[in-house]
């Protein structure tokens, strides 16, 4: 048939059209190809890469243009050498990261060649024909094949990117990670197109044409997307490219796979395996990130409000430091949230398989969801491992940045002071009590260069103050001591307990995240596979809720009322061991150990009420999801009419376990978080409203004016000043005792440069506020436009406080004080400062450690220490605060004409505050007097003027003039007799090594179970057994009732039947539990006051010899911190462990009985397990240990420096105290890390274990199928719970045998030297003793068994009621006399008290006969009437009554406020208290006590004339008749009207008479003292005048 040419036309136009439709068709499906998605990524990389090229050059061009040239000039310069081809490539793989990253870069770029040639060969194949030389291009570079030749180009583009990183490596991690963006992108599509189909009955794979050609593609681009970039060590970058680290942590070059398992820790655990102790030294170097500095440069500026911070709440300060560090810890949680649910998922969908039989429950293949029981448990254990990981990283930056912000702004605050006198107008920071009483060594490495932003300025600065701080622990009277009001004890409990409950709430993501998406995933799970029951079962949630609110609230209130019970018996305790040696010598130990009991006792019925709450908390959140499961199950069969078969039953029961944890999340992250909240809010208050010093605040307009002129830089002064200890006003109601203390200068007072000042005043006038207002420590109030104040510190200042601060390091670091040493100048300071013989007494010389706020000096010596810190330093000006105030009458003498007259002060200008005027007058050039009313006036130099008009001056200088006389009578000095042998503290603590002993042990289970605990061990394992088998029964019964369904019809199964069955087995077992359970906590109170009674016995038992070379500090961290622990996480933790394992044995068996070939496997991973926590707990227990020395010195670094703030800003050393602490955190932040990381790498590898042998089990039957599907769903349900426990039982150990050590401090404890017990037989006659007779036969004595004797056949006679007085030269043997007569040391002879031998007697029956007063009274805190009589065994009338006889209403008859009444509170030790005060305290004892022997110790001149006149006319005339006294005499003056006189040289009698028959012996001992003393005249009359009475 023919065709026109217009018809030819129309068809050919129609076929045009039908070609391009088809050609559009073609194109879009091509498009529409998902092979061609990497090609689009590959596009946005391209784009994206060329983009980021073009910003950084021009933004390179303009910034460093000029750096650019220069290095470039530079490099050109460099000059090649010829031969040197090797050396090039060595130093071309190195600047590539090292030859494994290059290996790994070339193999990368071979993948990516590899895939480009294989993709080339699949589109010739495909398009182009097979054979060679017959390619078809038109084929090749069609439509169709547009798909194939995007994958060509893609791959070109990744070779290209590929071989970028191997020829520079500037933009090599830049260009990798595009890289391997497209890389895994196509990877994704190929695993999309041709793997997931094989996973499926329905799909086949797209590609599966191309035969093996596919899979080769798909091994390597797994390869080069998957395997390289997991397995490709990262290369490390350091923070600051001026100074990498030598050596990196492994943490920064470890690769993702790494990461990802902490293979990277395997060296450490390793090394811990093979040596008994790991040392800090053996763990990997702090990661450059992690540096304190770094952090501190990169926190600060959104922290702390001096360097740019916010005023905003200190938490969104945190979240903006760590926000990437957040946001990768909300996607971990969130993927942890997800992957929960891929077990319930995967053994749903196994067992709807094995219900459906030989059909398909789905078109998923079943093999799919066995894989899923692998990769859901490893998913959840890879990311919250990940967020754990990165969750203690920011802990323990947290931990550092805190401690050091707090630190930082400690230097900056202004400490008010309270009370009254000197002492309460000083900062007496001295008074602050550390964090942590363990004595700690001094600075770990070198000091540091930090830079210091807060050091002041040339000279101190006039500055506006804020805020309302609480004032100091200064020493006030009792009643207004305020501890609460403690600023300083608020910043160590910021640094320590708050800073602790910051960190603890870092899990408030898991609250606000994780906890709402995985309830709003379970209902949707349980919607889906129970329909809408789902939604009634949580509703009864919701209907249950208020009852663990209102357990709650009860926990809370009860927990605060634990927590006050504890705190009593603290105090107690700690104020017992405080006062223990006064508690022996008085034979108090057993009334004491009773009043302990008493306090022990009390606190354990609250700690009772504690477990029994917190055991109704835990069974209450037990029951609310069993609860919701059987409400869901009964409305899903009952109402629903629905079959519940085992499918439905296990994998809802998994979710209902899921919201069971969830509950229990929430109950304990509420407390915490809430706790957390509480201390951010103080710290918060602490950084923004705390009182700064002047210097630190913002000046008004006004004051500004006043900072000092140019037309005095160097003067010394002030003018019209008005300084106040705060900005505090007053309301006008106070009376003029307690209105706030300012010091007013009227007109001009300076000081005169290169020469002495004297700063002079009565007692309670401000003499120190001087200094303190010149150092910028006080507020500054101008009164007028031209009031100033002025301190040059151009050439430095220094300062010696009157309470001496002394840092916890060698003698010689605390003269020195970060000056270098010049041997001629030091030993010029040791001479000048009398310390010489100080130092020979030490035999370590000045490499002596002085402890722990300088417990091994005595005052006087720290008041030298810190006068040869001042004297050494080059300061121009040294400000002295009294330092003569501690020292006797001849060192300060020395003193004033050794040191103050020295050539190393000559040329200094000296400010000295002083009360010695007497010694002090001569060698002042210029003085400066404050009066009572608070008025500094320039005196000029003449002393007597300043003395004339101030007539408490006057006065106060004539009782001054008194006590240097009588101080030219003392015989004796008190010096220290038993110093330490290398300088070292008295006895380093041993640290455990190893694990746990049988004894320690043995120790908890006798307190557990009493005499029998194999009887308690027994019913109480039972109980666990038959809980959890109970449990594990309910499980398999609800397998077994949904197994019915499939051999009955729905209307045939008793619902209600199993429903109550299934009920009654779960009340069972919860009534089981709460029995077991209480028989537990029941045995852990038993072992807690049993344990704690034979702690406190054993130290009350204890020599004194012990008690001397035990520091109080660890007696009270036995008795509080090892007791505490003992109370609670130890009890805690062992439960947990036995628990535990019981509840493994038993989930064991499940699997076990329906597939006993299971059981070897299941021993195998319990035993790799096992291996696995040895090796882990092995590196744990050393890191563990290593971390809290660690933490010590952070803490002890940080009290100490705030006890001496105010002399770290005098000599302007914030700079190198903020470095050492900054290296103190870098130490504590690098084991801390690594014992968190620990515990990832144990984690992983516990949850890999248990997700194999669940899945195996699941392959397992799935290949067998010779189970039902209940039996399965039930064999798995087991397995999973038992592999979920491994990694718990393991921690739990580890965290037992860590809090083990406990037991091993306290059973350490229980093992010392006892003194002997009290025996029926010692007990002495009812009416022993009727006299003070003494008779001592051949009396010798020595402090230890083996030890040399100190005391040489002492014979005497004392009749009853004789007046003896002790002399000798130190170490003559007096203190060993009054020992050896209360039997406190070896003694051998015979000691006749009223007729009967010593050693016969029970000790508590002969020291409760006898008294002593030492020479420093112990006193206990609380009112004066529980220091006289702390057992209440007297009336209000005898204690008056002693009182009065004492002296002490004779001694208070001026005083109209501050009178001491039986009410009045007494502070721990005496603190509130004058010696003289305390010394008649004690004397009015004696009289309560009755004693017919009265020993007496008397003070040296630490008590003033009046106070000792008192104190003699009692011992003189109030004592009875027939009381005998025995004085060991420090002056003649005190004894020479004793009856008579005992004169004792080296441990032997060398005179014993009267003082008038002993003053006639020619060459006689004491005629020998009496006659070389300064008033021998006086001393004569006065043994006349007794002579001629008693005649």
């Amino acid at each position: 048939m023919a065709f026109t040419e217009q018809e030819s036309q129309h068809w050919f136009t129609e076929l045009r059209q039908i070609k391009m439709f088809s050609f559009y068709t073609d194109l879009e499906n091509a498009w529409l190809d998902t092979l061609v998605v990497p090609f689009f990524a590959g596009i946005c990389s391209a784009v994206l890469l060329f983009t980021h090229v073009v910003v950084h050059s021009w933004y390179r061009s303009r910034r460093t243009a000029l750096a650019t040239a220069l290095k470039s000039e530079i490099v050109s310069e460099e000059p090649r050498l010829p031969g040197r081809f090797a050396y090039e490539i060595e130093q071309h793989t190195k600047d590539h990261g090292g030859l494994v990253i290059y290996c790994f870069t070339v193999a990368r770029l071979v993948g990516c060649l590899a895939l480009f040639s294989l993709s080339l060969a699949s589109l010739i194949l495909k398009h182009g024909g097979s054979r060679r030389g017959d390619i078809k291009w038109d084929g090749v570079f069609s439509v169709e094949s547009l798909p194939e030749l995007s994958m060509v180009a893609t791959f070109w583009y990744t070779s290209f990117l590929a071989a970028i990183p191997l020829l520079r490596s500037g933009w090599a991690r830049l260009i990798t990670r595009h890289n391997n963006f497209v890389l895994l992108v196509a990877c994704s599509v190929y695993l999309y197109r041709d793997v997931w189909p094989l996973a499926t009955y329905t799909q086949t794979p797209v590609d599966i044409s191309e035969g093996h050609l596919l899979w080769a593609k798909v091994a390597v681009v797994t390869f080069s997307a998957v395997i390289i970039p997991l397995f490709i060590p990262r290369q490390y970058v350091p923070i600051d490219p001026k100074n990498p680290m030598e050596v990196p942590n492994p943490e920064q070059t470890a690769s993702i796979a790494s990461l990802m398992v902490y293979t990277f820790l395997d060296p450490v655990v390793y090394e811990a395996a093979r040596v008994a102790h790991l040392s800090h030294t053996q763990l990997p170097p702090l990661c450059d990130y992690d540096h304190s500095k770094y952090l501190t440069e990169k926190a600060f500026p959104h922290l702390d409000p001096f360097q740019g911070a916010k005023k905003r709440h200190l938490f969104f300060s945190l979240l903006s430091v760590f926000r990437w560090e957040y946001t990768v810890m909300a996607i971990a949680i969130t993927s942890t949230s997800l992957a929960n649910f891929a077990s319930p998922v995967a053994v749903y969908k196994i067992l709807a398989y094995l219900e459906s039989g030989e059909g398909r429950a789905d078109d998923i293949k079943p093999w799919v969801w066995v894989v899923c029981l692998f990769l859901g448990p490893v998913m959840i254990a890879i990311t919250f491992q990940w967020y754990i990981f990165i969750g203690t990283a920011v802990l323990a930056r947290t931990e550092g940045l805190l401690t050091q912000l707090v630190f930082d702004h400690s230097l900056r605050i202004r400490f008010k002071a309270v009370g009254t006198g000197d002492e309460s107008r000083s900062t007496a920071t001295s008074n602050a009590v550390t964090p942590v009483d363990t004595p700690e060594t001094g600075s770990i490495n070198d000091s540091g260069t930090l830079q210091d932003n807060d050091s002041q300025s040339e000279s101190t600065s006039v500055a506006k103050g804020k805020g309302k701080p609480d004032p100091p622990p200064v020493v006030p009277p009792a009643n207004q001591e305020k501890k609460k009001n403690n600023l300083i004890g608020k910043i160590n409990t910021m640094v320590t307990v708050d800073v602790d409950n910051i960190i603890n709430s870092k899990d408030f993501l898991m609250v606000v995240i994780q906890v709402p998406l995985e309830l709003t995933l379970a209902i949707i799970f349980l919607y889906v596979v129970l329909g809408w029951s789902a939604f009634v079962g949580f509703a009864s949630i919701v209907v249950l809720l208020p009852a663990p609110g209102f357990l709650a609230a009860q926990m809370q209130k009860i927990q605060a009322k634990k927590m006050e019970m504890t705190d009593a018996r603290v105090e107690a305790v700690s104020e017992t061991v405080g006062v223990l040696r006064m508690i022996k010598l008085f034979g108090w130990e057993q009334k004491m150990s009773k009043s302990l009991k008493v306090k022990r006792d009390e606190e354990l019925a609250w700690i009772w009420k504690d477990k029994v709450i917190m055991l109704l908390n835990g069974v209450v959140n037990f029951i609310i999801p069993t609860i919701t499961m059987v409400v869901t199950y009964g409305v899903y069969t009952i109402i629903m009419k629905e079959e519940l078969n085992a499918s439905k039953v296990f994998s809802s029961m998994a979710v209902f376990e899921l919201v069971r944890s969830l509950l229990h999340r929430i109950s304990w992250s509420t407390a915490t978080l809430m706790k957390g909240k509480v201390s951010l809010d103080r710290v918060t208050d602490f950084l923004r409203n705390t009182e700064l010093l002047d210097a630190f605040e913002e000046t008004s307009s006004q004051e500004a004016a006043h900072v000092m002129q140019p037309d005095h830089p160097d003067i010394i002064g002030f003018n019209d000043a008005v300084f106040a200890w705060s900005k505090e006003a007053e309301d006008g109601t106070q009376t003029p005792s307690s209105r706030a203390f300012r010091l007013r200068v009227d007109g001009q007072v300076t000081f005169k440069r290169n020469a002495i000042n004297l700063i002079i005043g009565p007692t309670g006038s401000g003499k120190t506020s001087i200094l303190m207002a010149l150092l910028g420590e006080m507020h500054f109030v101008p009164p007028s436009l031209d009031s100033w104040y002025n301190l040059p510190r151009g050439n430095g200042v220094a300062y010696a406080a009157q309470e001496s601060w002394v840092q916890n390091e060698t003698i010689r670091e605390n003269i020195l004080f970060g000056s270098p040493y010049e041997e001629e100048r030091y030993q010029k300071v040791i001479y000048q400062c009398g310390l010489q013989r100080d130092l020979e007494l030490f035999e370590a010389g000045d490499k002596t450690e002085v402890g722990e706020k300088g417990l091994t000096l005595s005052g006087g010596q720290k008041a030298r220490v810190t006068l040869a810190r001042a004297i050494y330093s080059t300061a121009e000006i040294i400000l002295l605060d009294d330092v003569l105030a501690a020292l006797d009458v001849h060192t300060s003498k020395w003193i004033v004409n050794e040191c103050l007259l020295g050539d190393l002060v000559r040329g200094r200008t000296v400010l000295l505050v002083t009360h010695n005027i007497a010694l002090t007058s001569a060698i002042a050039d210029h003085i400066v007097s404050i009066g009572l009313d608070g008025i500094a006036r320039d005196a000029g130099n003449d002393i007597s003027a300043a003395i004339a008009s101030d007539r408490a001056l006057a006065r106060e200088l004539e009782h001054e003039q008194e006590e240097v006389d009588l101080e030219a009578k003392v015989v004796d000095t008190v010096t220290k007799e038993d110093e330490k042998s290398d300088g070292k503290l008295i006895v380093a603590e041993e640290i455990v090594e190893g694990r746990v002993g049988w004894k320690a042990m043995k120790l908890l289970l006798k307190g557990l179970g009493g005499d029998r605990p194999i009887f308690f061990l027994t019913f109480w394992l039972l109980g666990l057994a038959f809980m959890h088998g109970a449990n594990s029964f309910a499980i398999w019964f609800l397998g077994y009732w949904g197994s019915q369904y499939e051999t009955h019809a729905p209307q045939d199964v008793r619902v209600t039947y199993y429903l109550t069955i299934y009920s009654l087995i779960l009340t069972g077992a919860v009534s089981v539990y709460i029995l077991a359970a209480s028989i537990y906590n029941l045995a852990t109170q038993r072992a807690s006051r049993t344990i704690n009674a034979q702690l406190v016995d054993s130290i009350l038992g204890s020599t004194l010899r012990w008690l001397d070379e035990t520091p109080t500090s660890r007696v009270i961290a036995r008795c509080t911190q090892d007791i505490a622990t003992l109370d609670n996480d130890l009890a805690w933790n062992f439960g947990g462990v036995v628990e535990l394992a019981v509840f493994m044995i038993v989930k064991l068996g499940g699997p076990v009985i329906f597939t006993p070939i299971f059981l070897l496997p299941g021993v195998l991973i319990l035993f790799l397990g096992v291996q696995l926590g040895n090796i882990y707990l092995r590196a744990q227990m050393s890191v563990k240990r290593e971390m809290s020395n660690a933490r010590s010195p952070v803490l002890a670094h940080f009290g100490a420096a705030i006890a001496g703030l105010v002399s770290i800003r005098a000599y302007g050393a914030q700079k190198p105290f903020k470095g050492e602490s900054l290296k103190r955190i870098d130490h504590f932040i690098k084991i801390s890390r690594t014992s968190y990381n620990l515990n990832r790498w144990i984690g992983i590898r516990t949850d890999l274990l248990g997700a194999t042998f669940t899945t195996a089990l699941a392959s397992y039957l799935l290949i067998r199928r010779s189970l039902s599907s209940a039996n399965t769903g039930f064999s798995l349900n087991m397995s999973i719970e038992f592999c979920s426990v491994i990694l718990y039982l393991v921690r739990s150990y580890n965290d037992f045998e860590v809090q083990a050590n406990s037991l091993e401090r306290i059973q350490g404890y229980l093992d010392i030297e006892h003194e002997p017990e009290p025996t029926e037989a010692g007990k002495p006659p009812a009416a022993w003793p009727k006299s003070g007779e003494l008779q001592v036969e051949r009396l010798s004595a020595r402090y230890s068994a083996t030890g040399p004797k100190v005391l040489h056949d002492l014979s005497f006679h004392i009749k009853s009621g004789e007046r003896i007085g002790i002399v000798g030269r130190t170490g003559s043997g007096k203190s060993s006399l009054t020992l050896s007569l209360l039997r406190c040391i070896f003694t051998e002879g015979s000691v006749y008290f009223d007729g009967i031998p010593t050693n016969t007697i029970n000790l508590d029956a002969l020291r409760s006969s006898i008294t002593i007063i030492p020479q420093m009274p112990e006193l206990l805190s609380g009112t004066l009437r529980r220091n006289l009589d702390p057992f209440e065994q007297n009336d209000d009338a005898a204690l008056n009554d002693a009182l009065r006889s004492a002296g002490l209403f004779a001694l208070q008859s001026e005083l109209d406020e501050g009178r001491l009444t039986l009410d009045s509170e007494i502070s721990s030790g005496g603190g509130n208290l004058s010696v003289g005060q305390r010394q008649i305290i004690a004397l009015a004892r004696a009289i309560v006590r009755s004693s017919k022997l009265l020993i007496l110790d008397e003070a040296t001149s630490a008590i003033d004339h009046k106070t000792d006149a008192v104190i003699q006319s009692t011992l003189r005339n109030e004592l009875g008749s027939d009381v005998t006294v025995l004085t060991v005499a420090h002056r003649l003056q005190t004894i020479m009207d004793a009856d008579k006189i005992m004169v004792l040289d080296s441990g032997r009698i060398v005179e014993f008479d009267a003082p008038n028959v002993l003053l006639q012996k020619k060459g006689g001992a004491f005629k020998s003292l009496v006659d070389g003393s300064g008033d021998k005249k006086a001393l004569y009359a006065m043994t006349e005048k007794k002579a001629g009475g008693s005649q």
